[in-house]
């Protein structure tokens, strides 16, 4: 990402938080029926009425434990939004702790209460460099190749196999790039080449044909090396026949830095016949916040939401969480934080009333009313 002056963003938040962006033309292709169970009764200002009336997924990352312990925190979850995105219930480590030893307990919850609320699961994330289980760190070195090239195969298949039909969009691919735009030095590079990516999606297709498979990775939402290679990586996958159907683009912003070219890069990928969805969204700034640090990160909510709006083959905005009680970002980067559209008490800020707002006026323009996407 390119260093900006904080004042770039502050200023596009005080000069762009208003104006709307209206999506042109027809909506795109309706998602898979939403799952069996009981459609609650949403309130009709939540973000998830108001993404219905526009034919957006409004989703979050849910974290399993809150889910379980927290009243305020599930009845969020159900009413606010239509997707839900396991934030570690899915990951390596979570779902095979020991060797051949699966606990899918948090993720079938997690999927059984998105059944019951009528929302659908983004599947989070199949091959990725971070939180492996400790025993395949351990083993992966001293593995053949042939070794580690069925392993990964089995633990797609695996997971996938064991969700089929149940998870509407795969991560299946995260973080392959460096920013600069070279790949990533990981053990799946460095013991299997950079063809891993195109078989783990083969993989996953194999396992359930109907799911949605995408590359997900941060700072593609800047024009730059990282999502160049991104975009030639996808062609190259498209050229080769690779079932690959979108691109998440995570939209994790700081106020310090300027806001990205987003709509145009969404719209690029588009153009190659690939759906995209913003999969991360959130927007941290330096503790404690200022009133226009503030200001900064409801216009860049803003503006990340209306270039998704305004990208038809934008198929879901997903925060990552939505109380900064439960927010990565202050364990990541000390002095940051408040990242998020509640605050540490489930309380909703200013960035929820902006993405109410901002659905509310969409809801207004051409191609942007009928079913979901």
């Amino acid at each position: 990402m390119t260093s900006r002056l904080r004042t770039g963003l502050i200023a596009a938040a005080v000069l762009g938080a208003g104006a709307v962006i209206l999506a042109q033309g027809a909506a795109f292709a309706a998602p898979p029926a939403t799952p069996p169970g009981h459609q609650p009764h949403v309130p009709a200002d939540s973000l998830r009425a108001l993404g219905d009336a526009v034919g957006l997924r409004i989703g979050t990352a849910v974290d399993m434990d809150a889910l379980a312990s927290n009243p305020a925190y599930r009845d969020i979850t159900a009413n606010q939004f239509s997707t839900v995105t396991a934030e570690n219930a899915m990951k390596w480590e979570s779902v095979e702790p020991s060797p051949g030893v699966y606990d899918w307990g948090p993720a079938d919850q997690l999927v059984a209460f998105a059944q019951q609320n009528g929302q659908l699961v983004r599947g989070h994330t199949l091959v990725w460099h971070n939180q492996l289980p400790a025993w395949l760190n351990a083993a992966l070195p001293s593995m053949s190749t042939e070794q580690v090239r069925a392993l990964l195969k089995k633990h797609i298949q695996d997971e996938v196999g064991h969700f089929r039909g149940k998870i509407w969009q795969w991560d299946v691919v995260n973080e392959a790039f460096n920013d600069d735009g070279t790949w990533r030095d990981t053990i799946w590079l460095q013991k299997l080449g950079p063809g891993y990516i195109a078989d783990a999606f083969r993989w996953a297709h194999e396992a359930d044909p109907k799911a949605l498979l995408f590359y997900n990775d941060y700072n593609i939402e800047f024009t730059g090396p990282k999502s160049n290679a991104t975009y030639s990586l996808v062609q190259q996958l498209q050229k080769e026949g690779v079932p690959i159907d979108g691109v998440g683009f995570q939209t994790h912003l700081d106020t310090q830095y300027g806001l990205p070219d987003l709509k145009a890069n969404l719209e690029r990928f588009a153009a190659l016949g690939l759906k995209v969805a913003e999969t991360e969204v959130d927007v941290r700034t330096t503790l404690p916040v200022t009133p226009v640090e503030q200001t900064a990160q409801v216009g860049a909510y803003v503006s990340t939401l209306q270039a998704c709006l305004a990208v038809r083959a934008c198929i879901s905005y997903t925060i990552w969480g939505f109380g900064d009680a439960y927010s990565w970002v202050p364990a990541v980067f000390p002095g940051e934080g408040a990242a998020l559209i509640y605050d540490e008490n489930l309380q909703p800020k200013p960035q929820y009333t902006a993405l109410q707002d901002t659905l509310a006026l969409a809801s207004g323009a051409p191609g942007r009313t009928g079913p979901h996407r």
